[in-house]
């Protein structure tokens, strides 16, 4: 599927669901900054618990919308039993995105489109090991990367709606890029499981 495609199936999953996409992304920002506030242990619960919990959360919300599955807010903290296993895949992808970095930024960035699909391998295959989802999502994004990024690209003007309505746009463009990445990952994913 071509950028277009990818975009316009996303504007069709969202329609009708837009008000619950606003508020379970509502509650994952007010709880991140919420959690964020609170001294000390904060940030480790943040790094350790929360944005893990939350990010594994999200992708499955994206990926059963994708099947015409409706969001439900509750699926929210349905994955917080998953967390360990999405900080491993969090902590991994930055620790190696970072190393990579450190040799210069391009390599970095070129590695972090390389683990992008990790979340939602880990999300699709619960039982997987860390390395393995980002094993998996090296090979599935060989010959992907500068797609994505395109992709990515594509939404700047997007964004600076955001920007200028103080974020109010944020309530239709943050469902349709989540949809337009998780309808890529689809695209992509069965290419590589039909070679």
């Amino acid at each position: 599927m071509d950028r277009v495609e990818l975009k316009n199936l996303a504007k069709q999953q969202i329609k009708g669901h837009l008000g619950v996409l606003f508020l379970i992304t509502l509650i994952v920002y007010l709880v991140s900054v919420l959690v964020g506030m609170i001294p000390v242990v904060g940030s480790l619960a943040m790094a350790l618990v929360v944005t893990p919990a939350f990010s594994i959360a999200m992708v499955t919300i994206y990926l059963k919308l994708a099947q015409n599955i409706a969001p439900q807010v509750n699926e929210l903290f349905a994955h917080f039993s998953k967390f360990w296993a999405a900080f491993k895949v969090t902590f991994l992808t930055g620790l190696f995105t970072f190393l990579w970095s450190l040799l210069f930024v391009i390599p970095g960035i070129i590695k972090a489109y390389s683990y992008s699909m990790a979340m939602y391998i880990l999300a699709e295959n619960p039982e997987m090991g860390a390395r393995e989802a980002i094993d998996r999502s090296k090979a599935m994004m060989d010959g992907h990367k500068m797609e994505l990024f395109v992709l990515e690209l594509s939404f700047i003007g997007w964004y600076l709606l955001c920007a200028i309505t103080f974020g109010i746009a944020a309530i239709w463009v943050v469902p349709y890029v989540s949809a337009t990445i998780t309808n890529f990952y689809n695209s992509i994913k069965n290419t590589v499981n039909a070679e």
